[in-house]
């Protein structure tokens, strides 16, 4: 009978110990998926210096949302902010050249996630330039070059259009809109409603997520800690030093161009993702600068 008793006792003990742990790890998960969310909505944000108002409910209410999927894309944003420690240094000294505030810098990431990616429509590159666009904007765009995917020319492309949207719309967060819901039909939306400010206009799903999306990115990549990522800084991908070196002809094969260099096609490719072929055709003689990386092999 005593050992009995002792049994139960002891199996009391373990059950309540264990809905006593059971209870701890539950309430801190919940805890650390609140902490990466709401609980720390912003008092106060912008995009490039101009306040979003969110004292307007539908607002604050479309940027909690933005806040919240992104928060919790555990994986996705964590590529993300690995990411943008190798491509930010690229982007941020261009958009300062061009006088395009800093935050266009979180347009790229909504787009494209700061790789080159291929949009279902034909968009490519990290700023997703559709073929005609990008050939407006002074791009090559062929089977063997596509310079959509060239980081530093289609940052430049990308730049040339923030500058021509806001002397058109007078407003950073219009040229930003714009960019996704294209110059013509936002003004016609500015047109209908007789509004000028992004915030007051009815536009379609995407359009009206698409500056949320970057001010919650934008956010979250300033604050990581804060919304439930904490990486250190051998996590994060580095940029790697290269070399450049300008052909102005032919290269017949680029896996031999590539030995010569003291690297192979793979590693070429990966740093020079616009040549497209496996040879770079030049019958104008035109001048190209590709990169060999000096590290990371």
């Amino acid at each position: 009978m005593k050992t009995n008793r002792a049994l139960i006792v002891t199996l009391a003990i373990i059950l309540i110990s264990g809905v006593f742990v059971f209870g701890i790890a539950g309430d801190n998960k919940d805890k650390a998926m609140h902490e990466g969310t709401a609980m720390f909505f912003p008092e106060t944000i912008d995009f490039a210096g101009e306040a979003a108002p969110l004292q307007i409910t539908d607002v604050k209410e479309r940027l909690d949302r933005e806040l919240l999927i992104n928060a919790n894309l555990d994986a996705t944003t964590a590529l993300i902010l690995k990411r943008a420690n190798r491509v930010f240094p690229i982007i941020e000294p261009i958009l300062q050249q061009y006088g395009v505030p800093d935050d266009f810098k979180y347009l790229a990431v909504i787009e494209s996630g700061l790789i080159n990616a291929v949009s279902p429509s034909g968009a490519k590159g990290v700023w997703q330039f559709m073929p005609d666009t990008a050939k407006e904007s002074g791009m090559e765009v062929n089977d063997i070059v596509d310079e959509r995917y060239h980081l530093e020319k289609s940052t430049e492309a990308a730049c040339k259009y923030f500058l021509a949207a806001k002397q058109r719309f007078g407003t950073w967060t219009l040229a930003a809109a714009s960019y996704n819901g294209g110059m013509n039909g936002l003004s016609k939306k500015i047109e209908e409603q007789k509004v000028t400010n992004y915030y007051d206009l009815g536009l379609t799903e995407e359009t009206s997520r698409y500056v949320f999306r970057i001010l919650a990115l934008k956010e979250i990549m300033k604050q990581p800690a804060k919304y439930g990522f904490s990486l250190f800084p051998s996590d994060l991908y580095t940029l790697i030093p290269t070399k450049k070196i300008e052909v102005d002809s032919a290269i017949t094969d680029l896996s031999t161009f590539a030995l010569a260099q003291g690297i192979n096609y793979k590693l070429l490719k990966i740093h020079n993702p616009w040549l497209r072929d496996k040879k770079l055709a030049n019958p104008s003689k035109k001048k190209y600068e590709i990169k060999i990386p000096l590290e990371g092999y």
